[in-house]
């Protein structure tokens, strides 16, 4: 390949023959949507393996794919995965670099395996790229000691505005690295919103490091440092924790899972964790125990917690743990992960059912999945949703190989429907559970339950749950007993008339069933016929139930009135009832009395007739 410079692309793009400088048709199609600015070409793979949009091997000229590229107005995201190896690529780079480096479009860019070279010519790529707010590194970017120097110069020159920063995996940057990059995070510290080091082998020198060149970077909102090792960075945590604590910034999420954190760096770390970011993954860290749970519960209870979602599944945690726990997340948290904390037994969820029945409670969703709660477990928690109305997600996923693993059989199972509907009275089914919508977080439709009540109380509270209290009761009680409201005499009226009005919608709802001729099961299965007759029915017995001396007052007939007048004639039509029932003892009286008369004339007439004979 001749060296060619800009100006050879320049006049010769018009008449090149894109099929002669690329190996396929699907690359000399996407240097012509290039070329001609394609408008739906926004974002280009590119790389020798996989499947990419444009495959670089050998018969394509890269100079004039960056130079397309360089032209472009259109692309916003470019992934370059890898570059082939053969004699002369570099010369082909050093070309392609050259064309890209004059792009003012793109604005996200991640690239991986790219050699010595390549990572060396990316980031003098990267120099004139003032557009830029995503940069990836990912796998094998960093070459040397002098790998994170460059990227850390590219950094601090102030060329770049990033709002993302991502060194993937296999980097491992290390401390040094780390300390490579402090002044160009400074630099880039007011845009930088997200800062992504995941196992990068980085421990306490480096976590020191990196708090000095976040102190510049107050609109973080996601930090990442998953799968370092912090077993023995108490003091860099402590670092973090004043971070926190001091910087004016809104940090979003915080992760720190499998960083082999202990007791005395979550002791450091939880109140800076706590009272400064929304989301704190800590996944994996299994050297936490009791007392470091306690640090953690004690910062939640503050009232200048901001924590709403904390993940702390495969920690390991005990019944122990989950006691010093469970008050602080369940009033604090909406989202709790606990999922594969196998060691948690019924004994440790009693201390979460009696969080969950809690007027404070706030959580929306609490992962149990892989603890293997089993029957037990399960009766447990069914007491601890009964009333709650916060929790919508329980995950309850079991590993099916794992032997160990304790199912939930129907009896469990049986335990969740009941606190999903209890319908031992109307008055427990109205208390139940209408809040829950998933023991599965996917598809209620994927989850396993030999219990089909269980999947349509779940049904029904997530895709109706302004009825699913009226729908069960109508559901499982055809006859409403009105008896103990009628010690609120008609007051209740008017809102036992607006409870049945807004009853109605549900015998026209339904589910999707495959197996119903019209593919649609209806929850209440009555027409609307019955279900006036069942209003009437009600409503007329508890009419009758109410004293009659409140029947006669004419302002709580009228207060019925206002509400319906089918139910204001039923009692009119009970106060005719009335009426007529006194004018027939009236009139019975009146007869009585006649008789009376008649009997005593007849009496004093035959006492007369019998003095006379007498005398006689």
């Amino acid at each position: 390949m001749d060296n060619r410079d800009y100006n050879y692309y320049e006049e010769n793009a018009a008449s090149i023959k894109l099929e002669e400088i690329t190996s396929s048709e699907d690359n000399a199609m996407i240097l012509r949507r290039l070329r001609d600015g394609d408008d739906k070409l926004r974002h280009l793979t590119l790389g020798s393996q996989g499947l990419t949009k444009f495959h670089i091997g050998q018969g394509n000229d890269l100079g004039w794919l960056g130079y397309f590229i360089g032209k472009s107005v259109k692309l916003l995201s470019l992934d370059i995965w890898d570059f082939p190896v053969y004699e002369g690529v570099e010369q082909q780079i050093h070309a392609f670099m050259d064309g890209i480096a004059r792009n003012q479009s793109i604005r996200k860019i991640s690239t991986s395996n790219l050699g010595n070279y390549g990572s060396t010519a990316i980031v003098r790529a990267l120099g004139s790229w003032s557009q830029l707010e995503e940069l990836v590194y990912g796998f094998n970017m960093i070459y040397g000691p002098n790998g994170c120097s460059a990227l850390g110069t590219l950094l601090e020159s102030g060329v770049l505005k990033l709002k993302k920063l991502r060194i993937a995996p296999t980097n491992d940057i290390g401390d040094d690295g780390v300390a490579s990059l402090t002044n160009g995070l400074k630099s880039i510290g007011s845009s930088l919103k997200e800062l992504e080091l995941i196992e990068n082998s980085i421990g306490n020198e480096g976590l020191l490091a990196l708090m000095t060149g976040l102190e510049s970077c107050t609109s973080l909102e996601r930090l990442n440092l998953s799968s370092n090792d912090f077993s023995l960075a108490s003091a860099g945590l402590g670092s973090l924790s004043d971070w926190l604590q001091t910087a004016v910034l809104n940090l979003d999420e915080q992760r720190l899972s499998h960083c082999a954190i202990t007791d005395e760096g979550l002791q450091t770390l939880a109140e800076g964790a706590a009272n400064h970011s929304k989301d704190l993954a800590l996944t994996g860290n299994d050297s936490i125990t009791v007392s470091g749970l306690k640090y953690l519960s004690t910062s939640l209870q503050s009232d200048s917690c901001l924590l709403e979602n904390l993940h702390l599944g495969f920690c390991a945690i005990t019944n122990e743990g989950l006691q010093a726990l469970a008050e602080g997340a369940a009033s604090q948290c909406k989202d709790l992960d606990l999922t594969g904390n196998d060691s948690i037994k019924a004994s440790g969820l009693k201390y979460l059912s009696t969080s969950l029945q809690s007027e404070s409670c706030r959580l929306e969703k609490l992962d149990l999945s892989y603890v293997g709660i089993g029957d037990d477990g399960a009766e447990v928690l069914a007491r601890g949703l009964i009333g709650n109305k916060s929790l919508r997600c329980l995950p309850l996923h079991v590993d099916v190989e794992n032997e160990d693993e304790i199912a939930i059989t129907p009896a469990g199972w049986s335990a969740f429907s009941t606190a999903l509907c209890d319908t031992s009275s109307v008055n427990n089914t109205y208390l139940s559970n209408h809040t829950i919508q998933e023991f599965w977080d996917d598809n209620v439709e994927d989850f396993d339950s030999d219990d089909e009540s269980v999947v349509l109380y779940l049904q029904l509270n997530m895709r109706y749950p302004k009825y699913a209290a009226r729908c069960k009761i109508l559901m499982n009680h055809t006859h409403l007993d009105m008896a103990p409201l009628l010690r609120w005499g008609l007051k209740f009226l008017p809102l036992a008339v607006g409870w049945f009005e807004g009853a109605k919608k549900c015998i026209s709802l339904g589910f999707f069933d495959a197996g119903a001729p019209d593919h649609r099961r209806l929850i209440v299965e009555e027409s609307e016929e019955v279900f006036q007759s069942r209003i009437l029915t009600a409503l007329y017995e508890f009419v009758r139930g109410v004293p009659k001396k409140l029947l006669e007052r004419r302002n709580e007939l009228a207060l019925v009135a206002t509400y319906d007048d089918k139910i204001a004639m039923m009692v009119e039509n009970e106060n005719k009832r009335i009426r007529n029932e006194k004018r027939r003892l009236h009139d019975y009286l009146e007869q009585r009395d006649g008789e009376i008369t008649r009997l005593e004339e007849e009496n004093k007439r035959l006492r007369g007739v019998v003095e006379s004979l007498r005398k006689s």
